[in-house]
């Protein structure tokens, strides 16, 4: 059997704002939408650059308080092939990424949140 990996679901507070974050920061774009009034939720499929990867965000109409992250989730990642200019992109963009950062003196990696505070490691590619 082959399993691959197809989506990643994360809850968000204002859909139309985490949508154009990932588009804006990552360029994802919205694939699908299913609305579902009776059970009070939608769903948003995002799809990055080379559509291999779908990041799905639930939109709940009732929930008032800021999701807990909890201390399980760490981060999601994406690559890139020019860091800096990713990192001076995201600067651009206000949405406050943490340095650059390596783990052998090089730097190979930086921080940036979405609107819900989901953090997005954002790697060199290699």
């Amino acid at each position: 059997m082959n399993w691959r990996m197809i989506h990643v679901c994360i809850r968000v507070m204002d859909l139309e704002k985490s949508e154009r974050f990932y588009k804006e920061a990552f360029g994802f774009r919205v694939a699908r939408k299913r609305d579902f009034p009776e059970g009070g939720f939608t769903l948003s499929y995002l799809v990055d650059p080379s559509e291999s990867f779908e990041l799905e965000l639930t939109y709940n109409y009732d929930q008032q308080q800021p999701y807990v992250i909890g201390n399980g989730y760490s981060h999601l990642a994406v690559s890139v092939e020019d860091l800096e200019a990713s990192h001076r992109r995201h600067q651009e963009l206000g949405l406050n990424p943490t340095p650059l950062k390596g783990l052998k003196g090089t730097a190979s990696y930086y921080f940036v949140s979405d609107p819900d505070g989901y953090r997005i490691e954002v790697v060199r590619m290699r």
